[in-house]
C-alpha cells in the first residue's frame, strides 16, 4: 500500500535570523495567474498617482538681494557655491547646503551683465554696465582685507555676456563686437564682428573647445571658430533669440530661447530646426542642459521654469510659485539632481529636478521598489488614464488662458493651410511640417 504524506525541508522557509524577509514560495506560471496584468496596470495606476502626491519640487530659497537677480554662475567643480549678480552691481557668494551668503561686494557701477567662473574654481570673472572685465578670488579675504578684484580689464566697447573656455585660461565676450581675451593680457587676442548691433548672448561649446556662439540683435545666432579669422555661419530666425545653451554630451547640438518657443539645432543643417519645444507663452529668457545632456531646464517672463527632454517637444514639468515673478536665470546643477533658478523679486530658489524624488539615502528595498514602480509606470505609459494623471498639471489662471489661446491660434493656421491645400490644384500648395515651416529666414555662410 501506498501512502502519500507531505514533506517539506524548513530550509526552504524558514529564516535564519528574526531579521531575515519571509520566503514565499512561488509558482511562476501564467496559467497560474490569469490576473496578472490586471495587478500590474493597478500597480502602475497608484505609483503614477502617488508620483503626483510626492511632487513638491520646492527646496529652499536665497534671499538678501536688494534688487532683481540678472546672473548666476555655478561652480565647475563643487556642488556647495554659487555666485550671484544683481541689478544694482552687487556680487554675493552663496553657500548652497548653509543656504546662506559668505559675501557680498558692489562689483559694478550699474547691471552685472555676466559671471563666469575660470575651469579650476579659483576665481571668477564679472562684467557690468561701466564696461570693466574684474576677477575676483573666490576664497574670502582675510579679517580686515578690502573686497579687491585681482584683475581689472577696461574694454572699450559695452559689454553684455560673458562665457569662459572649458580648460585653457581663455574667455569670450560679446557686446558690440565678439572678443576672445586672455587672461595674462589686457587687450582682445581676437575680434570677429558679422555687421550687426549688438550682441546679448555668448556661449563656448564644451566639447569642440573651439566653437563658441552668440546670439544677435538681429534675430540671428552666429557660429565662431577660435581658429578662424572671420565668423563661419550665421542664421536669421522669425524672432529674436535671448539665450543659447549647448548640449554638454553632443558637440554638434545646440538649443536657443526664443521670444515664443525653444528651437534645438544641428549644426550640420542649420535649415530648419531639430525640434521646436512648446509651452511656454511669453518670451524664454534663459536655457541650461542638464550633465547628462537628455534634458533641459528653461525659464521664461511667464513666471514659470519648464523641464524639457531633448526628444520631445513639450514639457514634462512645470514649477511655478504665486511669488516669484519674470524668470531671468536658470542653471542645473552638476548633480543633476537641483535646479537654481534666479527671479525679478530678488530671490535664488532651489528646486528639484524630479519634483517627487525622495532626497538622502535610500536603503535597498526602498530602490528596488522605485525602480519596479518606474518599470510599470514605462511599460503602461501609453495607456489613457496612467498618461492623463501622468500629464495632468495644475498652472496658473492667466498661463491656461495664454495657452488656449496660442492652441487657438495654431488650429486656426493649420485650418487655413488645410483648406487652400483642399482648393488649389494638387501639387501646387504642398504640405509643410511645423518644424519646416519658416522658423529660420535666412543662412549665411
Amino acid at each position: 500500500m501506498k501512502v502519500k504524506v507531505l514533506s517539506r525541508n524548513p530550509e526552504h522557509y524558514l529564516r535564519e535570523t528574526k531579521f531575515d524577509i519571509h520566503k514565499v514560495p512561488r509558482n511562476y506560471d501564467p496559467d497560474l495567474h490569469p490576473f496578472a496584468a490586471a495587478r500590474e496596470y493597478i500597480r502602475a495606476l497608484n505609483a503614477v498617482k502617488l508620483e503626483r502626491v510626492f511632487a513638491k519640487p520646492f527646496v529652499c530659497n536665497l534671499d538678501g538681494h536688494t534688487d532683481s537677480i540678472s546672473c548666476i554662475s555655478k561652480h565647475p567643480k563643487g556642488l556647495s557655491s554659487l555666485v550671484s549678480g544683481a541689478f544694482d552691481g552687487e556680487i554675493r557668494v552663496w553657500d548652497i547646503p548653509q543656504q546662506v551668503c559668505v559675501r557680498n561686494f558692489t562689483a559694478h557701477d550699474g547691471i552685472v551683465r555676466g559671471i563666469s567662473y575660470i575651469p579650476n574654481g579659483n576665481s571668477f570673472t564679472s562684467i557690468g554696465d561701466d564696461k570693466i572685465i574684474k576677477t575676483w578670488n573666490s576664497l574670502r579675504p582675510q579679517f580686515g582685507e578690502e573686497e579687491k578684484p585681482l584683475n581689472s580689464i577696461l574694454s572699450k566697447t559695452i559689454l553684455y555676456g560673458i562665457s569662459h573656455h572649458r580648460r585653457d585660461p581663455i574667455f569670450a565676450t560679446c557686446g558690440e563686437v565678439c572678443q576672445i581675451w586672455n587672461e595674462s593680457r589686457s587687450e582682445p587676442i581676437k575680434t570677429f564682428q558679422w555687421g550687426v548691433d549688438s550682441l546679448h548672448d555668448i556661449t563656448f561649446n564644451p566639447v569642440e573647445t573651439t566653437l563658441l556662439a552668440s546670439c544677435a540683435s538681429d534675430r540671428s545666432v552666429i557660429l565662431y571658430d577660435m581658429r578662424d579669422k572671420a565668423p563661419l555661419r550665421k542664421i536669421i530666425m522669425k524672432l529674436r533669440i535671448n539665450k543659447l545653451c549647448w548640449n554638454p554630451m553632443e558637440a554638434y547640438i545646440f538649443t536657443c530661447a526664443s521670444e515664443e518657443n525653444l528651437y534645438s539645432f544641428d549644426t550640420r543643417n542649420l535649415k530648419h530646426p531639430v525640434n521646436i519645444h512648446h509651452d511656454h507663452v511669453d518670451a524664454v529668457t534663459y536655457i541650461d542642459y542638464s550633465p547628462t545632456g537628455r534634458e533641459f531646464v528653461s525659464g521664461s517672463y511667464d513666471k514659470t521654469i519648464r523641464i524639457y527632454e531633448t526628444d520631445k517637444g513639450h514639457s514634462r514639468d512645470v514649477y511655478h510659485t504665486k511669488r516669484m515673478q519674470r524668470l531671468t536665470c536658470v542653471q542645473w546643477t552638476l548633480d543633476n539632481k537641483y535646479i537654481l533658478s534666479g527671479s525679478d523679486e530678488m530671490n535664488i530658489r532651489i528646486w528639484k529636478a524630479r519634483a517627487s524624488e525622495k532626497l538622502g539615502p535610500l536603503k535597498p528595498r526602498e530602490r528596488a521598489s522605485l525602480n519596479y514602480s518606474e518599470s510599470l509606470k514605462e511599460k503602461y505609459a501609453s495607456h489613457p488614464q496612467i498618461r492623463r494623471i501622468k500629464r495632468h498639471r495644475q498652472i496658473p489662471k492667466h498661463i491656461f488662458n495664454a495657452q488656449n489661446v496660442l492652441k487657438a491660434m495654431r488650429q486656426k493656421n493649420k485650418r487655413k493651410e488645410a483648406n487652400r491645400r483642399a482648393h488649389s490644384k494638387p501639387g501646387s500648395v504642398p504640405f509643410v511640417p511645423e518644424r519646416k515651416n519658416h522658423h529660420v529666414l535666412a543662412e549665411h555662410k
